[in-house]
């Protein structure tokens, strides 16, 4: 039985920099040297409620607690749950039976819930109380017999897990290049849907060319594209105009975050790279840079961040202005299960998933 099917790698061994003075030798700034900080950025209210689960789940049941994919599309989380007893699997029968599993943020479709049923795993199901929706969204109108256009990555979890609600009614569309394939059977009965975490104006984009060729699609009920992607899009617009450089912190799988330095790149930024960690961040990037903007994926913990603007502040980046384009208050419940298992053990903690606005590790 393999256990480490998701396992990941820590972070790389600091290198030998340039310093300072090199960088700046090899191409003078101009003017102040200044960060323009994102808000928000970094944790949303699903992704704490993720991880938080995995953390209740190996307080109160003890290691290992078995995990389908990662938790959340974040390096360092992963890491730092595996240290603390989590053992990330690909699919269910890599857990023993019996064993105790937990999905992840990004959801799963039916077909993995009887999977664990059949293996008399014991669950606790950490999807993204808005990605549930969209699987709801999915579920209603495929009863109704329409056809529903997915947008979204096909192969990523997220997508997987709401085609999986109704495969025989979804037909996933990559974006605009694919929209010229799609067939349906009536055109009065169909809408779509979309993967949480993609970029507003790509998917509005593809929306747009879906109307053309189908005047009648019809829009969900409510926007799919979550709160904390659009925000953090936002906070990068708003920014990308005025930075020669932009810096996203996340990984490389999470969609959200690779979607912000494309946007980044969009909207005005003459560079943008993403990185995991600091160290990754190379020094020739500040060559003749006087502004860089600096922002995190939806799954990335804020200390990660600071460590970047550590590394910024080394080079002369010691100004920070934080440019703030939203507010964020939401919090959802824990997990059903969780909830249950801290009643039921007399834990005094809060069943609510979140630890205030931007979470440390």
């Amino acid at each position: 039985m393999s256990s480490t099917a998701v396992s990941v790698p820590m972070p790389m061994v600091p290198r030998n920099r340039r310093s300072p003075e090199e960088v700046h030798a090899a191409a003078p700034v101009a003017g102040q040297r200044k960060v323009l900080l994102a808000a928000p950025r970094g944790y949303c209210a699903g992704v704490d409620r993720a991880v938080i689960a995995v953390e209740k789940a190996l307080a109160h049941y003890g290691p290992p607690v078995y995990v389908r994919k990662q938790i959340v599309h974040n390096l360092h989380v992963v890491s730092t749950l595996e240290e603390k007893g989590a053992i990330f699997v690909e699919e269910n029968d890599e857990v023993p039976e019996g064993a105790l599993v937990v999905f992840s943020a990004h959801g799963v479709s039916p077909a993995v819930i009887r999977s664990a049923e059949e293996r008399n795993l014991r669950t606790i199901d950490a999807t993204c109380p808005l990605v549930t929706k969209v699987h709801r969204e999915a579920v209603r109108f495929a009863r109704d017999d329409f056809d529903i256009l997915l947008i979204g990555h096909d192969g990523h979890e997220e997508v997987e897990g709401t085609a999986g609600e109704a495969p025989e009614h979804i037909q996933i569309v990559n974006g605009p290049e694919d929209v010229d394939s799609v067939t349906v059977r009536d055109p009065s009965k169909v809408i779509w849907l979309s993967q949480t975490t993609l970029s507003v104006d790509e998917t509005m984009e593809t929306v747009a060319l879906l109307k053309k060729r189908i005047p009648t699609l019809q829009d969900p009920p409510s926007d799919d594209i979550c709160y904390a992607t659009s925000n953090r899009q936002a906070a990068i617009k708003k920014i990308a105009p005025d930075a020669d450089l932009v810096i996203v912190v996340g990984s490389a799988n999470s969609s959200n975050s690779v979607r912000l330095v494309e946007v980044a790149l969009e909207y005005g930024a003459k560079a943008s790279h993403r990185v995991d960690f600091a160290n990754e961040v190379d020094e020739s990037w500040f060559e003749g840079v006087s502004t860089v903007g600096v922002t995190s994926g939806a799954s990335v913990p804020e200390n990660l961040v600071q460590d970047v603007l550590r590394l910024l502040a080394d080079y002369g980046y010691a100004d920070v202005e934080e440019v703030v384009t939203a507010e964020e208050d939401i919090i959802f419940s824990l997990p059903k299960e969780i909830r249950a298992a801290l009643k039921a053990m007399g834990d005094p903690s809060s069943g609510l998933g979140g630890r205030g606005q931007r979470p440390a590790s």
